[in-house]
C-alpha cells in the first residue's frame, strides 16, 4: 500500500510553496526521513523526507508548480515496487511516443539525456543538466559542491574548463560520434548546443519565490520609507587586541570562536538604550517601541540573503551571541533555515566585510526602522597624538527611516556603537 507525501506545514501565514527540485526519481529506493524533494517559500527552503522507507512510486507535481501546505505531493510505495507514471520533472522533457522504426524518436529521447546512459540515475537541476550538454562532460566524475554533494552549474563549468586545457583523451572524439543524430531530427536548441569560440548565450532562469520576495521587499522599503545614511569610521585596533588575547581561552570554555559580530551586537544594544527609536517601527499613525532588542543577522544562503533572528540579544553573553550566530550560519549553509528562525527581528546588522566591501548604503527590512552595515577591516593612515599612524579601520553605515528617526539620533547611535567598539571597557561598565 502506498503512502502519501504531503507539503508539511511551512511556518506561520505560509499557506503555500514551489516545488523547487525532486532529489529522489520515481523507481528510486528511499530510507525514512531522507529528503526527497525541495521546496520554496518567500523566506526559506525546506527539504521534505520520506515518512517510511519504500520506493519512490509516484511524483504528482513537477517542479516549478506552486503546492499547498497539506497537498499530497508523491507517494511511497513498498520497497522493490515498479514506479508509476508521474508528472514530468523540469530536469526530463516529455516526449512524444516513439515509432517502432529508427528515425527522429529515438533522437528526441535521446535530447534531454545526459550523455552517459550509465549515470542518467545522478539528480541534476535544470541549469546543471544543461551545462552539462553543452560541455560534453560526465556529471559522474567530476566532484560536486552543493548540498549533499550535489553538482552545481560551477562545478561543471569548472571541469568543462580543465578538461579543454589538458590534452585529448584518446576516446574522446569516439564519444563525440558515438551518439549521431538522424537527418530528419530538429536541429539542437541553443542550450544544448556546442559551445563555439566567441559564441554569445543568454540563459532565462525563472525566480526563485525567496528571489521575488526579497525584491518585494526591498522596493517596498525605498517607497514606503524616508531613507537615508549615515556614515562613520571606527578604530577595530582595541577589538582586534582583544581577540588576540583572549580568543583561545574564550573557545576553550565556551566551544566557540570569539568574533567581531559579538562586539556589534553588544554594542548596538548598549547604543539603543540611549537612542531607542532604533529600535522601534511604525504602525500606521503610531510609533511602537520595543524594550527588548532582537538582531536580525544579514546570513548569505545559496538561494539569497535571509535575515535570521537573536532574540533578546541585549541580554546575551558574549558566548551565547556567537553560539546562535554559528548556529544560523550552518543552517543557512545547509538550507535548515526555518520560517520562525527569521520571524520578527527589531534591528539588523549586515557585514559585507566578509565579502571585501569598503562602504555600502544598506537597505532597512521592514518593517524595522534601522540597519548598521559593516565593512571590511583596512590599514590607513590617521592622526593619533599629532602623528600620523597606521590603524585597522572599518567603515560603518547606518541606513535609517527618517519618518521615524532624526538626524541627530542616527549620529548619536552611531557615534555610541563606534565608542563602544574603540574601547571595549564600556560594554563591560554599560557606559
Amino acid at each position: 500500500m502506498a503512502t502519501d507525501v504531503k507539503v508539511p506545514a511551512l511556518g506561520e501565514s505560509i499557506t503555500e510553496g514551489t516545488l523547487a527540485q525532486w532529489l529522489k526519481k520515481p523507481g528510486e529506493a528511499v530510507a525514512a526521513d531522507e529528503p526527497i524533494v525541495s521546496l520554496e517559500t518567500d523566506k526559506v527552503s525546506v527539504d521534505v523526507p520520506s515518512p517510511v522507507a519504500g520506493t519512490l512510486s509516484e511524483q504528482l507535481f513537477k517542479e516549478g508548480d506552486t503546492v499547498e501546505v497539506g497537498a499530497v505531493i508523491a507517494r511511497i510505495g513498498e520497497a522493490g515496487a515498479a514506479a508509476a507514471p508521474s508528472a514530468p520533472t523540469a530536469d526530463v522533457a516529455a516526449s512524444p511516443a516513439a515509432p517502432s522504426g529508427a528515425g527522429e524518436a529515438p533522437a528526441l529521447r535521446k535530447e534531454p539525456e545526459v550523455e552517459n546512459a550509465e549515470h542518467a540515475d545522478l539528480t541534476l537541476s535544470p541549469a546543471v543538466r544543461r551545462a552539462v550538454l553543452e560541455h560534453h562532460v560526465d556529471p559522474s566524475k567530476i566532484h560536486g559542491t552543493g548540498k549533499d554533494g550535489r553538482l552545481t552549474k560551477d562545478d561543471v563549468l569548472a571541469a568543462a574548463q580543465a578538461k579543454d586545457s589538458s590534452p585529448a583523451e584518446p576516446g574522446a572524439q569516439t564519444v563525440a560520434k558515438a551518439t549521431p543524430v538522424a537527418p530528419s531530427a530538429p536541429a539542437p536548441q541553443p542550450a544544448q548546443a556546442a559551445v563555439a569560440s566567441g559564441e554569445r548565450h543568454e540563459e532565462r532562469v525563472k525566480m526563485t519565490r525567496l528571489r521575488q520576495t526579497i525584491a518585494t521587499r526591498l522596493k517596498e522599503a525605498q517607497n514606503t520609507a524616508a531613507l537615508l545614511t549615515t556614515y562613520n569610521d571606527v578604530d577595530m585596533s582595541a577589538v582586534i587586541d582583544a581577540r588576540a588575547r583572549y580568543k583561545d581561552l574564550f573557545e576553550k570554555k565556551h566551544g566557540i570562536r570569539l568574533g567581531f559580530m559579538g562586539f556589534f551586537v553588544k554594542a548596538v544594544a548598549l547604543a539603543a538604550k540611549d537612542v531607542p527609536s532604533v529600535n522601534a517601527r511604525i504602525e500606521g499613525d503610531e510609533i511602537v517601541y520595543s524594550d527588548f532588542l532582537d538582531v536580525s543577522v544579514a546570513v548569505s544562503a545559496p538561494k539569497g540573503l535571509v535575515v535570521p533572528v537573536v532574540r533578546d540579544a541585549d541580554r546575551l553573553s558574549f558566548a551565547e551571541i556567537e553560539k546562535a550566530i554559528a548556529a544560523f550560519g550552518k543552517k543557512a549553509k545547509d538550507g535548515t533555515l526555518t520560517a520562525d528562525d527569521m520571524k520578527g527581528g527589531t534591528f539588523t546588522i549586515s557585514n559585507g566585510g566578509v565579502f571585501g566591501s569598503l562602504l555600502s548604503s544598506p537597505i532597512i527590512n521592514p518593517p524595522q526602522s534601522a540597519v548598521l552595515g559593516m565593512h571590511r577591516i583596512e590599514e590607513r593612515p590617521v592622526v593619533r597624538d599629532g602623528q600620523i599612524v597606521a590603524r585597522p579601520m572599518m567603515y560603518l553605515a547606518l541606513s535609517y527611516d527618517h519618518r521615524l528617526i532624526d538626524g541627530r539620533e542616527a549620529v548619536t547611535f552611531l557615534v555610541r556603537v563606534k565608542e563602544a567598539i574603540e574601547d571595549p571597557t564600556r560594554l563591560l561598565i554599560d557606559l
